[in-house]
Order: structure tokens, then C-alpha cells, then sequence
């Protein structure tokens, strides 16, 4: 059953479809729900696992989890447009064609202006005086259920590009539908944060909390040292220009005041600047400004944005949750009687690139545990910094210094490997787009690209060649990040499906309340370790078959069992 859910000035508006976006002639009739019954509604129809079809997941479920109210399916349409619009599968369909596609200054693009999130509220405080989403034409209920058909007929695709190209392709829509689910289940979860914890760290590091206006004493400390050093007896370190004037006086010629230059220089200021700057860092990313703002209960609660980087990967909106810093990890604490299961997937973009390149030579020392250990075994004279060197330049196009001298060596070694991102690297430079081994395609170029191709002076045409360049290097690595995506996507929805089922089955279960590319978060009761821990392992495999069949490369995860974060790496 699939059931339309959008927002009405009576509450929430309600309508079976067929699965291409029809009425359902069983039950054709939009059915009206006051927003206070809503919840109780939701619930009862799970009974019958319906697929709940919205214009954004965040619209509806964070306030559908708040009731106590979970979904096992959905359809997110502003998501799956997005996809739909610039996929290589869907394009010539009428949709592709139709979809207004907003060109920013970059390469990337937007999906059609009606999957654009609305502009926020004139009065911003009366966001949180409703329930639901405000409704308006363009989000009726029938204006979705028209957009929900196209995206079908969209779907369906030209018939001689094949079941398996489309199978993927829907495979690769409800896995982000299911990611949307996860994040806001995530978000509600939260991260479990012992703030007494984070207190001890930052007076660690920094001193007591200081009062409003002024720096943590071991801030102020390094400053007044600073200030002798460099004889600037009103140097404010926090402002670039200030410190660059001050460095330039005391004959320290750097371009930048950036860790890496700074470290080139010999001065008895650098040590003590650079420490200023580490702990600088973690007070105005994460100092007690941060804490007050986002733990709360003991809980970290970001907002991520699924799809929020082209490839497919997951950004977060304010509270850097794809960011915490190793120094505050161990304020990321379980609950009593709780253990953290952290696991991430080894090496995974190198493998997704054996399993895109099917080179059969490199799957070969994939079946080690360190894939660069194989390969320096292989071709390298057993130097794995050398193959680690060489395989991540061809991923991510570094053609200059370490990885372009051993970048022939690699490609003697893995020609199909070096191949498959070097056509994706050929086809950006030509301005054609690469695809994801689940269908997400990468934009096409802008117009002021193409135009940058057509130029005529040689001035001009050294440009276009540089940015033709440019473009072949996100290609490259395009292809393989975003098919990572699609692997960790599939392993997320196949890890909430089995947890649910675990819950289901009525004994102890952990949640997810963590992802970061390649890692997960579980939080779990210590009877239920091992069953989580399953679940994350076999989930794993499963995302391998579902994207790339029984082939003999391996998808390992490293696992690790911990009361903090800060023990599991």
C-alpha cells in the first residue's frame, strides 16, 4: 500500500495511490486528519506496512517520532527528484526534460523549483506553533501525487536500457529514502554526551570556563607569551592580518598563518603559536558555547542532510556533527549498563574502485584485510606507504609530486583498476557525466563551462584546458565516492532494517545515533552486543551483494566495543 502524506489547512491530507502514482480505485478519496490525530492514524496504518509518500521526510517524521510514532517505509520525493532529475537512466524522459534545473556558480545543480525547500516564515517564531509543514498550492496533495507519478514514469525509463540499470536505480531511491528515516531517527536518538565529561576535557585543555568576553586562561596565557615573543605587546592572535603583521616584524616570512606553513618556520614563537591555535580551535568549535547550545539530557541532536555533497554523501546543518574532534571524543559516553559499537568499513573507497574496475589482480590482494599491504606486495617492493600513495592519487587525480612518480608503476600493475578512473577522469574533461554504480549521475557542466570550451584565445584556451582538467578530476573521484555512498547508503538501510526486526522479535536492542561516511554508531544494552554487532557485520556483506553480486572482493568492517568514543580507534 502506498499512502500520500501531505500537509492541509485542516491538519494533514491522506491518499492511497497505486505504486505509479494513481488513485487508488479502492480508496480514491482524500482523506482529511486533524494534526492532534495524526500520530494515532500513522500508527495504525503501519499495521498494514504501507510505503508513506512525502514531499520531505524532515517535514513530517521528526514530529511523528516525538508521538512515539515510527515508519518501517517511505518515499521521499524533494530526495528522489533530485536524483531522478540528473540521472543518467532518466535522461530524454519527459521529467528529466521538464525539471527546471537552477545553475549556481559551480558545477553543481538543484532539482525542479517544486522539490526546492520553501523560504522560511516571515515570523520564524511561528514555525514551532505547528504541527505540521504549512500547506500551499504548490505542495497540495494532488500537485505531490502528479509529481510522485512522474517520478514513476520517469523511473520506467527507456525501455533498451535495461531492468538490471533501472532495478538499481530504484534500489539506490529507497536506500536514500531509508537514510532520510535514519537521520531523523538519529536526530531524535541523539548522540549519548556526558556533559560533565566534556566540562572536565575543556578545563583540561583550556582552564575554567572564563566569563563572558574573555579567553580561557591557558588561551590567555599563550597570548601573553605570544605578545614577548613577538614583541607586539597588543597582538590579538585570533585575527589573521594582526598576526601576520606581527610574524613579518620578527622576520617569519609565511604566506599564510595555516598549521602546515607555520611549522616550516624557526622561531621560538611557532611552538607556542601553533598550541594557541589547536586550543583555539577547540574552544570556538567546541568549547562551553557549544555545549550549552547543542547537549541537552545528555544528548548530542544534530540535524544531517542526506545527499547534502552531489556524490551522495551526508552533510550536517550546524553542530558539526560530522566533525567531532578526537579531543572531546570521550565526552561521547554509553548509558549505564550501554556499550558504544563503533565500525567502520575499512578502506572502503579503494575497494568499491576493485569492485567498479572488476581488476581481477587487485581484487586479488583485496582479500587481505589491508588492501595496501596486498598491493605494496604486488608492486611495490612491500612498501605500503607507497601503494597507500599511489592508489588514493589515481582516486582523487593527484597527478604532481609522491603519486604522479609512482602512478605508472600502479598502472603497470592494475591497468583495469587505473583505467576505470582515468575514462571517468577522460569523460569530465569532455563535459559528459559519470555515474555512481547505483544511478546517481554526476551534474553536467555549467553553461559558463561549456562556454569556457569554446573560448579562442590561447590565454583562454590554457584556462579551459585547466578547468577541463578540473572537472576530469572530480569525475574521477566522483564515481567511486558517490558509488562508496550508495554501498554505506545500502548498509545504513539494511542495519535499520535488521534492528527493527530485532525490536520486533521483542528482546534488547540497540539504535543507531551515529554515521559519518564510512562509520556507524550503535547504542546498545550490554546483553544485546553481540546480536548488534551481527547485525552490523552481516549488514555490511549485504550492501556488498546488493551492489555488486558475488564477486571475490570483501567489504570488511573493524569493529569496536567501547563505554567512550575516544577508546574506539
Amino acid at each position: 500500500m502506498h499512502v500520500l502524506l501531505a500537509a492541509h489547512p485542516d491538519g494533514a491530507a491522506l491518499q492511497r495511490l497505486t505504486p505509479d502514482g494513481a488513485p487508488d480505485p479502492a480508496a480514491p478519496d482524500i482523506r482529511v486528519v486533524p494534526a492532534a490525530d495524526l500520530p494515532g492514524v500513522v500508527r495504525t496504518l503501519e499495521r498494514q506496512r504501507p510505503r508513506w509518500i512525502w514531499l520531505r521526510t524532515q517535514d513530517w517524521y521528526p514530529s511523528l517520532l516525538a508521538a512515539g510514532v515510527d515508519v518501517e517505509r517511505c518515499y521521499d520525493l524533494t530526495l528522489c527528484g533530485a536524483i531522478l532529475a540528473h540521472a543518467e537512466f532518466t535522461a530524454g524522459t519527459p521529467y528529466a526534460r521538464a525539471a527546471e534545473k537552477l545553475t549556481q556558480d559551480g558545477d553543481e545543480q538543484q532539482p525542479p523549483r517544486m522539490l526546492q525547500p520553501p523560504p522560511p516564515p516571515a515570523d520564524q517564531g511561528a514555525l514551532f506553533d505547528d504541527l505540521l509543514p504549512a500547506a500551499s498550492p504548490r505542495h497540495s496533495p494532488e500537485q505531490l501525487r502528479i509529481e510522485y507519478a512522474a517520478q514513476q514514469e520517469a523511473l520506467a525509463g527507456a525501455p533498451d536500457r535495461g531492468d538490471r540499470q533501472k532495478q538499481r536505480l530504484q534500489l539506490l531511491l529507497a536506500a536514500e529514502s531509508a537514510a532520510a528515516m535514519i537521520a531523523a531517527e538519529m536526530q531524535h536518538a541523539g548522540v549519548p554526551w556526558r556533559e560533565e565529561l566534556h566540562e572536565q576535557i575543556l578545563a583540561d585543555f583550556l582552564g575554567p570556563r572564563p566569563a563572558p568576553g574573555h579567553r580561557p586562561a591557558k588561551l590567555e596565557a599563550l597570548t601573553v607569551e605570544l605578545r614577548t615573543l613577538l614583541q607586539s605587546p597588543a597582538l590579538n592572535p585570533d585575527s589573521p592580518q594582526d598576526l601576520m603583521r606581527a610574524l613579518h616584524r620578527n622576520g617569519i616570512e609565511v604566506k599564510s598563518t595555516r598549521q602546515w606553513e607555520l611549522k616550516e618556520a624557526k622561531h621560538p614563537a611557532i611552538g607556542p603559536l601553533l598550541e594557541y591555535k589547536k586550543l583555539a580551535r577547540l574552544y570556538t568549535a567546541n568549547g562551553w558555547a557549544w555545549l550549552d547550545a547543542w547537549v541537552s539530557g545528555s544528548r548530542f541532536r544534530p540535524e544531517y542532510v542526506v545527499g547534502g555533497v552531489v556524490s551522495g554523501r551526508w552533510a550536517s546543518r550546524g553542530g558539526g556533527a560530522l566533525q567531532i574532534p578526537r579531543q572531546i571524543r570521550g565526552a561521547v559516553h554509553a548509558d549505564p549498563g550501554h556499550k558504544l559499537i563503533v565500525a567502520d568499513a575499512s578502506q572502503l573507497e579503494p575497494r568499491v574502485l576493485v569492485a567498479l574496475a572488476q581488476d581481477a589482480r587487485m581484487a586479488d590482494a583485496a582479500r587481505d584485510k589491508d588492501l595496501y599491504a596486498g598491493i605494496a606486495a604486488q608492486g611495490f617492493g612491500g612498501d605500503r606507504a607507497k601503494a597507500k600513495v599511489a592508489l588514493l592519487g589515481a582516486i582523487y587525480g593527484a597527478t604532481s609530486g609522491e603519486s604522479g612518480r609512482l602512478m605508472p608503476q600502479l598502472a603497470r600493475t592494475y591497468p583495469q583498476a587505473v583505467g576505470f578512473v582515468e575514462q571517468a577522469a577522460r569523460d569530465g574533461e569532455a563535459g559528459r557525466t559519470v555515474t555512481t554504480r547505483l544511478g546517481r549521475s554526476s551534474p553536467p557542466p555549467s553553461e559558463r563551462w561549456l562556454r569556457s570550451q569554446r573560448s579562442a584565445t590561447a590565454e583562454e584556451q590554457r584556462r579551459a584546458e585547466s578547468l577541463a582538467r578540473s572537472r576530469g578530476r572530480f569525475t574521477r573521484n566522483f564515481v567511486v565516492q558517490g558509488s562508496a555512498a550508495d554501498w554505506a547508503a545500502c548498509w545504513l538501510a539494511e542495519l535499520r532494517r535488521r534492528l527493527r526486526a530485532m525490536r520486533a522479535g521483542g528482546g534488547p536492542v540497540g539504535e543507531l545515533v551515529f554515521f559519518l561516511h564510512d562509520e556507524v554508531m550503535v547504542h546498545c544494552p550490554d546483553d544485546a552486543v553481540e546480536a548488534c554487532t551481527r547485525a552490523i557485520e552481516e549488514s555490511a556483506a549485504a550492501a556488498k551483494d546488493l551492489l555488486f553480486g558475488p564477486i571475490p572482493v570483501e567489504f570488511p568492517v573493524s569493529v569496536a566495543v567501547v563505554d567512550s568514543y575516544d577508546n574506539a580507534k
